[in-house]
């Protein structure tokens, strides 16, 4: 049990400098990538490099990351019952609130009716611009994404960067190592001690996340300008303020009820949340996110099942921004949608949103599929939004990153396996040491 004199000990006694900690860094490289992007397009473009080359960085050590967090925290469970309550309540936790966000973005998409008024002809729409989104979700069905997620080997899905392939296996090796028992004890000495290193290895990585913002926020501003969105800001602005609303309210309301502030929650993992601004990649924080999320207090088998399914299956921005779009096409082309075809919106992004889950660009691609399967919406309207994409990216990101770190906390206190003392400690700001036997990160 930890003690309020614990925490207030804990607490360092002299503050690192503002400029040192990577909250600030990040925030500096995101303005200076905005202003060398809007001042000088060309140089800004250029950067885009050192914003692939920082997600590359991550991207090479989510596997690792994920396969040892899974492998250990299963291995590590004297209950494996456990293993399967805990994937059918982040399943049902992830339904839940999936259909939430799809149903908050259709009541905000007809009470602001963003797209009303831009009388748009269909005939004017080029479907050429948005093809290649169209094929791909037509390639996607809900069988073949099933069958994918069984690995045609382990190296191959570590190869490859299949989060749910690395999962799949991960999961049935860390249940095989659970049960051969003491005959295990070897490998799982070796299995943390790697997970350790692989976590010091991240720490590592983050020290180059501003300029990865930097690069990532001077290209995007550089080669879409600041201006391609002014024509369409009333629905950039509906969807950031139906996201900002869903956070605070929706997942607040689901924190309050839990024990916990959503606002003391986005505090704590606002370097997380700055990464992915400035990238317009989940990606780039899921290994700082585990790590953070396990230091508040969830079990490491939790963390480990809920983070990466829910980076797949629990998209609650992608989820607002599929039905604000599909209903700001239907509105911008002067296409009035009945409740019935709605509620059929609805059903088919449900499905959608689940058959092309863990895919890049899963968002735009997404909607192509639902407006597919929509004849009364063109897909062709894609078009209109095609160029705003970018921007509206990050907040589904933002949003998303959100969504997992609350459904981590939330299944956690279900199952039985939150420190709530430590939860507290951490989103107070108590500068905790590592419980026994977890990985620890050095300070930044």
């Amino acid at each position: 049990m930890i003690s309020a004199s614990d925490i207030k000990a804990a607490r360092p006694p002299q503050k690192k400098p503002l400029y040192a900690s990577l909250y600030f860094q990040v925030i500096v490289a995101i303005v200076i990538g905005i202003l060398l992007g809007h001042l000088y397009p060309s140089w800004g473009a250029a950067m885009k490099p050192l914003g692939d080359g920082f997600i590359k960085l991550v991207k090479m050590v989510i596997t690792p990351v994920i396969c040892l967090t899974v492998i250990t925290g299963i291995a590590g469970m004297s209950d494996l019952k456990k293993l399967g309550r805990v994937v059918g309540k982040a399943f049902i936790y992830f339904l839940t609130f999936s259909t939430l966000a799809l149903v908050v973005g259709l009541v905000i998409g007809n009470v602001i009716r963003p797209g009303a008024g831009l009388n748009i002809d269909p005939a004017t729409l080029d479907p050429k611009a948005v093809a290649d989104y169209a094929a791909k979700a037509h390639d996607q069905t809900i069988v073949g994404f099933l069958t994918n997620i069984i690995p045609n080997n382990p190296i191959s899905a570590l190869a490859g960067g299949d989060v749910l392939q690395v999962l799949f296996f991960s999961v049935l090796f860390g249940i095989a190592l659970a049960l051969v028992g003491d005959r295990g004890a070897p490998l799982m000495t070796v299995l943390n001690s790697l997970s350790a290193a692989m976590f010091r290895m991240v720490a590592i990585l983050m020290k180059a996340a501003p300029i990865g913002a930097f690069g990532a926020m001077a290209f995007t501003i550089g080669a879409f300008g600041i201006g391609s969105i002014a024509n369409l800001l009333m629905l950039i602005g509906t969807f950031y303020l139906t996201s900002l609303l869903f956070v605070l309210i929706v997942l607040g309301a689901v924190g309050w009820y839990n024990g916990f502030s959503i606002i003391a929650l986005v505090r704590y993992i606002k370097e997380e949340l700055l990464l992915v601004l400035g990238t317009s990649s989940s990606e780039a924080a899921l290994p700082t996110l585990m790590d953070k999320m396990e230091k508040a207090g969830c079990r490491k088998s939790v963390v480990g099942i809920v983070i990466p399914t829910g980076y797949s299956f629990n998209l609650d921005g992608t989820n607002i921004y599929m039905t604000l779009a599909s209903l700001f096409i239907a509105q911008a082309t002067g296409i009035e949608l009945s409740w019935g075809q709605q509620i059929v919106l609805l059903l088919v992004a449900m499905i959608s949103s689940k058959g092309a889950a863990g895919i890049t660009g899963a968002g735009f691609i997404t909607l192509a599929a639902t407006l597919a399967v929509v004849p009364a919406v063109p897909v062709a309207g894609m078009a209109l939004i095609l160029g705003i994409d970018r921007f509206m990216s990050e907040c589904r990101a933002l949003t998303n990153l959100v969504g997992n770190a609350v459904a981590t906390i939330v299944v956690a206190r279900w199952e039985g396996e939150l420190d709530k003392e430590r939860l507290a400690a951490a989103l107070s700001g108590a500068d905790l040491p590592a419980e026994e036997g977890a990985v620890l990160q050095p300070a930044e």
